[in-house]
């Protein structure tokens, strides 16, 4: 299995990382489960909430945050959470020993990275983990000259820069929302069921049960649970218009409230089920150079948001329809990205609906292809709530 597998099969939901402090490293997880609970009431920071937690740079983010953070590190390094943490995914794990070289070499990169941003940059975020070290334990120190040769790099800016002759943002917006059933008729869309199968590693449990539900203006929520392996359980991310959660029952916390740049991320996946309302979504746009995703070519239309907020959107230059999604939210150590691709547009009731999704994010990847979608129908207000 390779490393990219072993950090998925780790670390699927990016919250089996640390123990919660007041938690022993083997308690039961009901046990962790309920100092969860509690400590996300309190508003803890990570440095509280977890057990040795030093980094000045990380302590003081939320736990929620800080837990993408540690998914930002791994994914930059080539790692899964057991290369830190010793037994993480067994019954037999140890969060919080420092026995391990390289968490002690994190911490000090860690720190390294937030200094070279303060002294060369003003503060501002230009070099992280990924800079150097691109999928490697080691960053490399020679130019590799197949590389040089070889097919020019493809990798995108975070931060689109503003394209030459390219129409503006609210008019690619507009042959969006038109695209999807025009305005008059999105804003007749009030609530919606869509239901399919996932499919995700064997290791995981395989193909899986996928329903998403949403109800205007802006609560959503995703379940997944494995026919072939009850035991799983359901797993589940919700938000109800002001609060958010993940349910994943195999997990070392089990249930998990979202808070920081989580929430305002979870916020604006809600917004955005109901594609009428996509221009609400953010309040500064800019239209980056055309492009091509797919070999078709494509509008890319980025929105900011509060607190370093990114969306970036991909839309079809001939249907107008959306290809792409990838929502960035900040960490200390770079930007944490969950990107989300459409296709298999289909009419319903008047409506465009993609029925084929693929989810990708930091530490796993899964495509669910919808079988129904029904609209306007009523959703229980306590499937958005806290599981």
């Amino acid at each position: 299995m390779n490393f990219r597998l072993r950090r998925l099969v780790i670390c699927l939901t990016g919250i089996a990382l640390l123990v919660p402090a007041g938690a022993q490293s083997q308690s039961a997880p009901q046990a962790e489960v309920a100092a969860a609970k509690a400590a996300t009431a309190k508003g803890l920071t990570a440095g509280e909430f977890f057990k040795n937690v030093t980094s000045s740079t990380l302590k003081g983010l939320t736990p929620s945050d800080f837990l993408g953070a540690m998914g930002v590190m791994t994914a930059a390094v080539g790692y899964d959470c057991s290369n830190c943490h010793p037994g993480a995914g067994t019954d037999k794990f140890d969060w919080v020993t420092d026995r391990i070289p390289q968490k002690k070499t994190a911490r000090r990169m860690v720190e390294m990275v937030a200094a070279i941003n303060k002294q060369n940059f003003s503060g501002a975020q230009q070099v992280t983990c990924w800079t150097c070290h691109h999928g490697l334990d080691l960053p490399t120190t020679s130019v590799a000259l197949d590389k040089l040769y070889g097919e020019p790099n493809d990798e995108k800016r975070d931060i689109v820069a503003t394209g030459q002759g390219v129409p503006p943002a609210a008019q690619i917006l507009d042959q969006y929302i038109q695209a999807m059933g025009g305005a008059q008729k999105l804003s007749t869309l009030k609530s919606f069921i869509a239901t399919g199968h996932s499919e995700g590693y064997a290791g995981l449990g395989g193909n899986a049960a996928f329903q998403i539900f949403a109800q205007a203006p802006d609560s959503r929520g995703m379940w997944i649970n494995f026919p072939d392996h009850p035991d799983r359980g359901i797993g589940s991310w919700t938000y109800d218009g002001k609060a958010g959660w993940i349910s994943q029952p195999r997990s070392l916390l089990g249930v998990w409230e979202l808070t920081g740049s989580d929430l305002a991320g979870a916020k604006l996946d809600s917004v955005l089920a109901f594609p009428g309302q996509i221009k609400t979504a953010f309040p500064n746009w800019r239209v980056g150079q055309e492009d091509t995703l797919h070999d078709r070519a494509v509008y890319v239309v980025q929105g900011s948001g509060p607190g370093g907020l990114l969306g970036t959107f991909y839309f079809d230059k001939q249907s107008h329809l959306m290809l792409r999604y990838v929502r960035q939210t900040p960490s200390p150590v770079g930007r944490i990205s969950i990107q989300q691709d459409f296709d298999d547009y289909r009419d319903v009731n008047g409506i465009k609906f993609p029925f084929k999704y693929s989810f990708l994010w930091l530490d796993g990847r899964f495509t669910a292809t919808i079988s129904d979608i029904k609209v306007n129908v009523p959703v229980q207000a306590a499937k958005f709530t806290k599981p």
